[in-house]
């Protein structure tokens, strides 16, 4: 536990670590509890109006302890004071410009989130809706196929960077969540590698379209478990032989029906239905693997078997490297970082928070959302670690890890959806909350 010291706003000085007591939206700096670096920020600090901010001497740099004077009064805090303290400060700052600017940026932040939200629901219905014709009506379902998946090409390509997004619970139809997950991942790694407009698009169909031959198995061998007998283990592999069949009569072209066929194959030959090597695999194939791979290990059918996607990407890097090209696991952990949207971490000020958004460029400094007891979780800003680089990230954990108030305020997702949209520059109000 830290002592913390309320002291009085004139007393402030360089290396001092300070709260300040009032919600986010009433002071400009992108955490509530910090160092001050410097003057500028002692001004700005002034200029809140407040009269007091607390002070924790065994945080801050060696010495400034001594230029405490003793009347000031001391207290141990297990817990932030309540919103709402030094409410005439708090009132005054909610008046100035950068407050509002705060609002705004809570507005947008929300909006950008409705619009993946929305995207993606939008296509797990249109998937739905190819399931329903493609037996009677192939070519009606291929053609609804490459729409989706043009759209999403064009959508990618005219981003620049592209933000890895983690959706909100509950979000699309979620019979079709799997489909739409291996879709959006795998055109970011394709592009990450370098495909162009008519690859991706190829990868992009195949990722759609790779399990819809699970519609010819009855529901419960669509999934393969410890428990299945060899019979039952056979019919379950063979929805791979009934998506080429499915892909074929719908009139996909040779490289789309290739990475479908070959999309449980793995690079050591320990996958099916050929158990084919890494030299025998295209590109798309090898995409194909690793994104539905580690999908089905962040939402297995069993929810009880679900890793963190932290824990997937560990489990992935450091016991399945064998199974999957080099050159493509590379790639998707360096686009993906080591802490993928979804993961649950401590920060180094020991604060819980949940990655809610990797900037493929920029892949160790993700956007995180802050539990804050003194924010309501519905106005919770997302924080771009890019923009405060001494709060870093100091651990992974699971969600049962977590205090309670901290796992209620999170809310870490049972399903993790992903969705891509454009990145903004650091250094521009949108990217710094």
């Amino acid at each position: 536990m830290n002592s913390s010291i309320l002291i009085d706003i004139s007393q402030l000085r360089v290396g001092m670590y300070i709260q300040l007591d009032v919600g986010w939206m009433h002071h400009p700096f992108p955490v509530s509890s910090f160092r001050i670096a410097s003057a500028e920020q002692i001004a700005t600090l002034r200029g809140l109006g407040l009269a007091e901010v607390r002070y924790f001497p065994k945080k801050s740099d060696p010495g400034l302890q001594e230029i405490v004077p003793a009347a000031w009064n001391v207290a141990d805090m297990a817990e932030p004071a309540p919103a709402g303290t030094h409410e005439a400060g708090a009132t005054q700052a909610a008046a100035d410009p950068e407050a509002r600017r705060r609002r705004e940026l809570l507005e947008a932040q929300n909006r950008a989130l409705a619009a993946c939200d929305q995207r993606f629901g939008a296509a797990t219905r249109q998937y739905h809706a190819l399931e329903r014709t493609v037996v009677e009506h192939p070519d009606q379902a291929r053609a609804s196929g490459d729409a989706l998946v043009a759209s999403c090409v064009a959508e990618l390509l005219e981003n620049g960077d592209s933000v890895i997004r983690l959706l909100s619970e509950g979000v699309g139809e979620r019979s079709a969540l799997h489909p739409i997950n291996v879709l959006v991942i795998s055109l970011l790694l394709g592009r990450a590698l370098g495909m162009q407009s008519a690859e991706l698009q190829d990868l992009g169909v195949a990722a759609l379209l790779h399990d819809l031959g699970k519609l010819k198995l009855p529901p419960n061998l669509r999934h393969p478990t410890v428990s299945m007998i060899p019979m039952e283990r056979t019919r379950y592999e063979s929805h791979v032989a009934e998506s080429v069949a499915l892909g074929t009569r719908m009139g996909l072209s040779d490289p789309v029906l290739k990475a479908i066929a070959q999309h449980h194959e793995m690079a050591d030959g320990s996958g099916f239905p050929q158990r084919l090597q890494g030299p025998a695999l295209a590109r798309a194939s090898q995409v194909l693997a690793l994104v539905n791979h580690y999908d089905r290990m962040c939402n297995p059918a069993n929810g009880v078997d679900a890793l963190t996607p932290h824990e997937a990407l560990s489990v992935i890097f450091a016991q399945l490297k064998p199974r999957f090209d080099a050159v493509v696991l590379g790639a998707f952990i360096r686009m993906m970082g080591v802490y993928p949207p979804g993961s649950v971490v401590q920060l180094v000020n020991d604060r819980y928070a949940i990655v809610a958004s990797v900037n493929s460029s920029r892949p160790l400094r993700p956007k995180v959302i802050v539990h804050d007891s003194r924010v309501p979780k519905e106005e919770a800003p997302i924080l771009d670690l890019e923009t405060v680089p001494e709060l870093g990230i100091r651990r992974s954990l699971k969600p049962a890890q977590l205090p309670r108030d901290a796992l209620d305020y999170l809310s870490p997702r049972r399903r993790i959806c992903y969705f891509f949209e454009r990145a903004v520059l650091t250094g521009s109000p949108e990217g710094h909350p």
